[in-house]
């Protein structure tokens, strides 16, 4: 666990966040970050948005159910 400082950035306050979280999160300055509420009360940073990993599971739920289908489509 790391403790983060919050600095002022201009007319904004923003966290600086080191080299090897960065690195830990695979981004790099001009990525974007997506913060989301967790179930036990805090956040969760990632740089994966969650509404698109939803529209990939739902996509993948109707690929699985129409299987057969888009296999006969596919001769």
């Amino acid at each position: 666990m790391s403790a983060l400082k919050l600095t002022q950035i201009g007319n904004s306050v923003g966290v600086i966040l080191p080299k090897e979280m960065l690195a830990y999160l695979k981004v790099e300055k001009g990525d974007t970050l997506f913060v989301s509420e967790s179930a036990n009360g805090g956040y969760t940073l990632t740089p994966y948005d969650p509404e698109l990993d939803e529209q990939v599971k739902l996509g993948r739920e109707f690929m699985r159910e129409f299987r057969d289908t888009f296999h006969q489509l596919a001769k």
